[in-house]
């Protein structure tokens, strides 16, 4: 696994939000979108009060995997200057939602000050909730680093898959650039078994040890698991559709950790 190649330190706008949680991947395809659905969802199921935030401001799709029609949606929250509130929706998971524009590329060029304004705005609301969870962009760019910066915390998804791999630790690597304090831990996705994802772990924490003197922790293992794409495919949350399957015990467990403050 190589180094990463220099990329510009961000500074950060704002002090990071305590109960905001990134979910991020140096790449598509890792699942990341349905972790953070599924997460927002079991975090629900005990009890908390939860706020989706689709802050994928480039292919957003939260709105499509949970099959939800928004009448606002982000893309015009920004267009027109509203609060950022007026877009906020509940779902049948038992948590709210702020859906992106999916299928439009148009965000992902939003300018600073306007990105400034939506931290504001995203300050103003997380206090209502318990966990506020940001569905980030996959990659590394600009606007992806922006809003992980206001996340107290940041989940960084990978699965067994090379790419994934190096991209992930790319993106922490970014990540402690910007803010050598931020909480930053792994969860493996897509694992064939639990003891296959703490190999999966094991590579990317020796890399990051030796590369980068860091030890981000382990969140958690998701289990490979078919009824997932059934789910998605059917626009219905895994934990509605599968409430016992092997992927929905696994996201709980992340959820109870969390709670825990573990």
């Amino acid at each position: 696994m190589t180094d990463a190649p220099h990329t510009l330190v961000l500074p950060r706008a704002r002090p990071a939000i305590a109960n905001m949680i990134a979910v991020a991947s140096g790449k598509g395809g890792v699942g990341k979108t349905w972790l953070a659905i599924t997460l927002a969802q079991a975090l629900a199921g005990a009890g908390r009060r939860v706020l989706l935030f689709d802050g994928d401001l480039g292919l957003a799709n939260v709105d499509i995997q949970l099959g939800l029609a928004p009448k606002l949606d982000l893309g015009t929250v920004i267009e027109r200057g509203l609060p950022l509130d007026r877009a906020i929706a509940p779902t049948p998971g038992g948590f709210d939602v702020v859906a992106g524009r999916s299928g439009s590329g148009s965000l992902a060029t939003v300018g600073g000050p306007r990105l400034r304004a939506l931290a504001d705005d995203l300050a103003a609301v997380a206090p209502r909730y318990d966990h506020t969870i940001v569905d980030l962009g996959a990659g590394i760019e600009r606007t992806v680093r922006q809003l992980a910066a206001w996340c107290a915390m940041c989940l960084v998804v990978t699965t067994d898959e090379p790419t994934a791999l190096t991209d992930a630790y790319a993106y922490i690597k970014l990540a402690a650039a910007d803010d050598r304090r931020r909480d930053l831990r792994v969860v493996v996705n897509m694992a064939s078994s639990p003891a296959e994802g703490e190999r999966t772990y094991g590579t990317l924490l020796k890399a990051c040890k030796s590369f980068l003197k860091l030890a981000p922790p382990l969140a958690g293992i998701v289990r490979r698991d078919a009824r997932v794409k059934d789910s998605i495919r059917a626009q219905t949350p895994t934990l509605t559709r599968y409430p016992t399957t092997a992927a929905a015990i696994d996201v709980e467990a992340i959820a109870r950790r969390l709670i825990a403050g573990k």
